[in-house]
This record gives structure tokens, sequence and C-alpha cells, in this order.
């Protein structure tokens, strides 16, 4: 009886430890930053898509900034810290130059779907695929973003000459145009903008819809561009391969067929809500609206060549940049 008690025992205890391993297994740790908004929409809809479809046996624990500080996702992606995360790849263009390819300022203004397809299409790319092979990840889905337009504190600008001596907090791309046109790249933590432009440490900041509203830059703006359409950021999802390939089919299943439609509800979301209310908060607010014309943009576009060149030039060592580059290029052209 002693011996048929302590097999039961045995029995329920390799149970016990058979049935935490599994849970272990089907939960994934995701690493965020901020606070749940219109940029994080696609990884909160993957996470509830998922649990819906392998009904609770798979769950994405999404954690803002308890895991990792945004600039050391990659980093925590590639070593297994967590299973999947958000970056942006101008925080390190050194660790992703590959998709630092969708920054560039190719001059068009397209939509956010179109982006989004655009993107998705050039995580396919070999060569990105390999840069970010380095780092043990998988790119799962793009975070599209709209075109950046500035918004400013200084008197509105009449000429492109008026950039001259301003300063900005932009990304690379954007502020390699302006930089011709002399205006200034000053960098200041996102969460800094609002004070730094009260307090005149930069005169103006470029974003998305989202992050004017994140730091309500337009409380202490005078103006606002509503077409530069020199670029925007590229802040991939990305997984831990290795946690990817180990999955069970099921649940592999579930979290890549989900892409498509949290993708879906996150254009949606942004450009019913994020867009509109950023329209109408600048508007609102009394900003003076600046939009170019026609031969101002073909000006900005022609300055955006040498930008648009350099890129290729400083990245052919590490891949055939100009392969990557046509092809994207091909994609905002289509």
């Amino acid at each position: 009886m002693k011996n048929i008690k302590k097999v039961a025992v045995l029995s329920a205890l390799i149970a016990s430890f058979a049935s935490a391993e599994s849970i272990a297994a089907t939960e994934w740790n995701v690493s965020l930053w901020g606070k749940r908004r219109a940029f994080t929409e696609n990884v909160e809809k993957l996470a509830e898509l998922v649990d819906q479809k392998t009904n609770g046996d798979f769950k994405l624990n999404i954690s803002y900034g308890g895991l990792s500080k945004s600039k050391e996702n990659l980093d925590g992606i590639s070593i297994g810290a967590f299973e999947m995360a958000q970056f942006c790849s101008f925080y390190h263009k050194q660790k992703n130059p590959s998709i630092t390819v969708t920054e560039l300022p190719f001059s068009r203004n397209v939509s956010l779907s179109r982006i989004t397809e655009i993107y998705s299409e050039v995580f396919k790319h070999p060569a990105v695929a390999k840069d970010l092979a380095r780092w043990n990840a998988t790119l799962l889905m793009p975070t599209p973003m709209p075109q950046y337009n500035i918004i400013s504190k200084s008197d509105p600008i009449k000429s492109l000459e008026d950039f001259k001596g301003l300063r900005v907090r932009g990304p690379g791309g954007i502020m390699g145009v302006l930089g011709q046109l002399g205006a200034i790249k000053t960098g200041v933590p996102f969460s800094e903008v609002r004070q730094s432009m009260d307090s005149g440490v930069i005169d103006a900041a470029s974003f998305a819809p989202h992050a004017h509203l994140a730091t309500k830059s337009y409380k202490v703006g005078k103006w606002a561009t509503t077409n530069l359409n020199l670029g925007s950021a590229n802040c991939p999802v990305v997984v831990n391969t290795d946690a990817l390939n180990s999955l069970k089919p099921a649940h592999k299943k579930a979290l890549l067929g989900s892409v498509d439609e949290a993708l879906a509800f996150y254009v949606k979301n942004y450009d019913e809500n994020t867009t509109s209310k950023y329209q109408k908060a600048i508007s609102d607010q009394g900003l003076t609206q600046i939009t170019f014309s026609a031969a101002q943009t073909a000006e900005l576009n022609k300055m955006s060549e040498s930008v648009r060149k350099n890129w290729v030039t400083s990245n052919s060592k590490n891949f055939d940049a100009q392969d990557l580059y046509n092809f994207t290029e091909a994609l905002f052209n289509k």
C-alpha cells in the first residue's frame, strides 16, 4: 500500500512539473515601452487574437518597460531574455542597417495601408532577413506609421530657406534633407520633447501623429507641416527565432496567422482615430498649417537624392545595398 501511495505521489509530482513546463512553453514575454497607445495596437490585437485562437493555451504577456529599455530590446531578443519585442531601427542603425532603407526620404505621399504592405515586403528580402538573423531575430510584423510632419514653436516659415538654424528633433532621413537647408539636428529623449520645446532646447519636433499627441507638442507649437513627405520611422515587431521554431505547430499557426488581422486593425484604428484626433488638435490649437508647393516639394526631393545615395554607399560593404534600395524604391513607386 505504501509503495502504491509513493507511486501515486511521484506521478502527481511529475504531472505537476510537466504541467508547469507546458504553461511556461506557451507563455511569451513581450517587451514594449511607454504605455498602451496607437503605436502598440498591432501587438495588443495580436495578443488578443492568439489567446482567442488557442483558447488561452498560448498567451503573449505584454510589458511596458518592465523587461528592458526600449533601445535594448533587440539585444534582449538576441539572448532570449524575452520572446517578442518592438524597437525602432534608428535607435541603433549599426545593429540593423538593412531596415533603415525604409526610413529614407522617398518623397511619396503613401497611405498607411500601403506603408504596411511595403514594410512587410521589405522584411522578406534576403538581405534584411540575414541582417536580423545576426540577433537571432525574425521580423514578425511592421508598426506602420504615416509620413512624419513637423510642429514648431518658431514663427511660421514662409520659404524653405526659413529652416536655416531651426533646431529640430527628427530621424536621420528627414534631417539629412533639412540639414541641407541649415536645420540643426538636436537629440532629446522622447519623454522630454515637450519640456525641451518649452525651454527652447529645441525649436521643433518631427513625428507621426500619435507621437505629437503623446508629447503634446501641439500645445506649444505655432505651425505644423502637412505634406513634408520625407519619410517616417521603422519600428518592427520581432521574435526570438529559437522561440518561434520551438512553438507547437498549432501555436505557431495561430501567431503567424494573426499578423494580417492585427495589422488591419492597427491601420483602421490609426486612420479613424489617431489621425483625425491629431488634425482636430492642431486645428483647435490654432496652429498655422504649412503646405509645401509642388515646386518646393520638387526641391526637397532633389535634396533627398544625396541622402539616398549616401545610404547605398555607406551600406554596400555589408550587403547588396543597391539591390535592397532598388527593391524598396520600386515598392514606393508602385
